[in-house]
């Protein structure tokens, strides 16, 4: 159940029993609906499209996006569709035809834009699929199917050609300057040209490299190597048996300055920034798997985690960590701290000052000139 007031100048009230009763209220009265489903009733601006009829549904529904007219019959096998520019029908899944002119749409600013045509047909869905997209564009595609037997796609920037559907295809790609022979997909592909280069037939072995990325793997997922270089990130990664070991490289080209990162699950996860401050962690059971979470390193590492080590270079800070502070050790510039059993013993150096407590006790201060 919902209920409440839509954010608008009519003063708008919504209730919802979802699936089943949806109401609408407001000052102005073209905007009231009411929809008993299936039986009978309107919506506007709900389910996706800005204008919704029906009478027992699927025998009837009508809907409306944007300036589309759809009208259902026993819904989803027979509808009438028209719009701007455009008229269809269809009798799923025996027969149906779409066609739609080119047409202009004025945005906002006044600025034109021309939106493409195209010619949509089937006969005994998927035994024969036809379809023409953006004709009066710079890249009209034409497009022939007959499931699973071939899909054939053929436009001014690529071509596609595809036998027993998905497993064997060959394609052609003029702007993106290479072609590539897959079969069967996706185990075994080979592309080759300046745009693109990859050599797999998994799970022996992939590789594949363009312009700004590469990946190899070997007897997946026995090993995997990944690097993407595009100024000013240089990043690789290296995976070993999934999350077995994990290895993360990334160097800032301008300043040569690098992060690391390296994982041996469930062992261990340690880090260093890229202004030099590192972190090690003793068992680390989802940190590597969950590797940008910063939620699990604050609220669940500390409750697997034995050890944690931190150090901070340039401030002069570190510290340690032993069995949920069990043990910890802290050091600063002209500090240090020294915790056993939970805090049970304490010791504390600041500069020339010193002190220690017992239980909470302080049982001896000193003071070196």
């Amino acid at each position: 159940m919902r209920g409440g007031q839509e954010p608008d100048e009519f003063n708008t009230h919504r209730f919802t029993l979802y699936p089943v009763y949806f109401q609408q209220r407001s000052l102005d009265t073209n905007l009231d609906y009411t929809a008993v489903i299936p039986f009978y009733g309107h919506l506007q601006h709900r389910l996706f499209r800005d204008r919704i009829f029906f009478v027992m549904f699927p025998i009837y529904g009508e809907t409306q996006k944007k300036d589309v007219v759809t009208d259902n019959y026993f819904y989803p096998f027979v509808h009438v569709r028209h719009g701007d520019g455009l008229h269809g029908w269809q009798v799923w899944p025996f027969v149906g035809r779409e066609h739609k002119v080119v047409t202009t749409q004025t945005n906002g600013f006044g600025d034109v834009s021309t939106i493409g045509g195209h010619d949509h047909s089937f006969v005994l869905w998927p035994f024969w699929l036809s379809q023409d997209n953006g004709l009066g564009m710079e890249n009209p595609e034409k497009f022939r199917a007959s499931l699973p037997a071939f899909v054939v796609t053929r436009s001014t920037n690529r071509d596609d050609t595809t036998v027993l559907w998905p497993f064997f295809s060959w394609i052609v790609e003029r702007e993106k300057q290479y072609h590539e022979w897959e079969g069967p997909w996706p185990f075994v592909i080979f592309t080759r040209g300046t745009g693109k280069t990859t050599s797999r037939v998994w799970p022996i072995f992939s590789q594949s490299h363009n312009a700004t990325m590469e990946s190899d793997s070997y007897v997946w997922p026995i090993y995997r190597y990944k690097r993407l270089h595009s100024d000013p990130l240089d990043e690789r990664s290296t995976r070993i048996a999934f999350y077995l070991y994990t290895g993360v490289t990334e160097k800032n080209t301008e300043t040569g300055h690098e992060k690391l990162r390296r994982d041996m699950w469930p062992f261990f996860t340690w880090r260093r920034d890229f202004d030099g401050n590192t972190r090690l962690q003793v068992l680390a059971p989802i940190e590597s798997i969950l590797a940008s979470n910063r939620g699990i390193e604050r609220n669940w590492s500390p409750i697997w985690s034995l050890w944690r080590s931190e150090n901070n270079p340039r401030e002069g800070l570190a510290s340690q960590s032993l069995l949920w502070n069990l043990y910890r050790h802290e050091t600063g510039r002209d500090q240090k701290k020294i915790s056993l059993l939970f805090g049970l013993f304490q010791y504390q150096r600041d500069g020339k000052n010193s002190r220690t407590r017992i239980f909470y006790i302080p049982v001896y201060r000193a003071h070196t000139k």
